[in-house]
Order: structure tokens, then C-alpha cells, then sequence
């Protein structure tokens, strides 16, 4: 899995997460995941989580750090289980940092504040999955939590290619694990 993190600002507003964007804004083809940093507002016309719109609960951050990663020959359940795999490997992350996170499902909580957003998606070639950690708290429609305004983790790059690179490794060894066992 290739890994980039992307040194130009970009308001994350739900579009980017389509088949080949990273591919067509960066030339990285293939399985990938990318991070960003910049404004997240995803309106209710751009929401992929339907209980989101059912609720109306559009999404909002100020300042946000954006994964999204593409990979193909997965189905959507296969999909989440990944997606759940980077919440995870971010939980992990942050707790060797010494931040206590409570994860539920695909959300990170610090304080009963909201860290995470985060959703998988199948595409007609691939799946998708974005998720957005807040780097600034303020402005949030809900009780938020931000990487650099409460966690005190101010370099935010370091911070996303440790998590890129963690993720890129752990779905290669399980892919090499899954090659080396004999059927029975």
C-alpha cells in the first residue's frame, strides 16, 4: 500500500471520497492512503452515512486532519473491518502518547468530547474510507476534541505518517499472513 501525505491545504467536503480521486489529484495508483490537513464541511448532500442524514447531522471541523485511503479487490464488510483497523491503530497511537481515548465502533472519544469521524464506503471499483481527526476543537456542531488544541500533539505530519505508516504495514503483514498457512 502506497502512503503520501499531501503538504497542501484541502477543505475536505465529501467529493474526495470517489473511485481514483487519489489517483487523479496525485498519480498514485493501486491501493493507498493519503493524509491532509485543512476546513472539513460535509453537507447533507455530500453525506455517504444515510443515518447521518436521516439525523441531520451534517459534519464541521475547523481544522482537521483527513485520511482517505482507496483499495481495491475488497467488499464493503472487509471495508469496515479495515476502517476499523485505522480507528484502532489511532487509538493505539495516541495512547502511547499517554491520552486516554474510549473508541466505540468507529468513533474515538477523548473526555466524552468527539475526536473522529469516520466512514467506509464501496465504490463501483474499490472501497473507500475517510477518516477525520480534528486538529482544532472549536466550532464543532458537537462536543469536540482537537489533536493540537487539547491532546498537546502539535506536529500533526509526524503524527499522520506514523499512522499511515502503521496502517500500510499492518494491512501488508496480513496479507503475507494470509499466504503462508497451509488449507485444511
Amino acid at each position: 500500500m502506497k502512503t503520501k501525505l499531501i503538504q497542501e491545504e484541502i477543505k475536505y467536503i465529501g467529493s474526495q471520497l470517489s473511485p481514483h480521486w487519489i489517483y487523479k489529484n496525485f498519480n498514485i495508483q493501486g491501493d493507498a492512503i493519503v493524509a491532509f490537513k485543512g476546513e472539513c464541511e460535509v453537507k447533507l448532500t455530500e453525506m455517504v452515512d444515510i443515518e447521518d442524514v436521516i439525523n441531520n447531522e451534517p459534519i464541521y471541523s475547523k481544522y482537521m486532519l483527513s485520511f482517505i485511503t482507496e483499495q481495491f479487490g475488497v467488499e464493503l464488510v472487509e471495508g469496515v473491518f479495515r476502517q476499523r483497523l485505522l480507528i484502532c491503530i489511532i487509538k493505539e497511537l495516541l495512547e502511547e502518547k499517554g491520552v486516554f481515548v474510549v473508541r466505540n465502533g468507529d468513533d474515538l472519544m477523548i473526555n466524552g468530547r468527539k475526536l473522529s469521524v469516520s466512514i467506509a464506503t464501496k465504490s463501483i471499483t474499490s472501497v473507500l474510507i475517510h477518516t477525520g481527526l480534528n486538529i482544532l476543537s472549536e466550532g464543532a456542531p458537537v462536543k469536540a476534541s482537537g489533536l493540537s488544541s487539547e491532546l498537546g500533539i502539535n506536529d500533526i505530519d509526524e503524527f499522520a505518517l506514523e499512522v499511515m505508516k502503521r496502517y500500510a504495514e499492518e494491512i501488508e503483514d496480513i496479507k503475507s499472513a494470509s499466504t503462508k498457512v497451509r488449507g485444511v
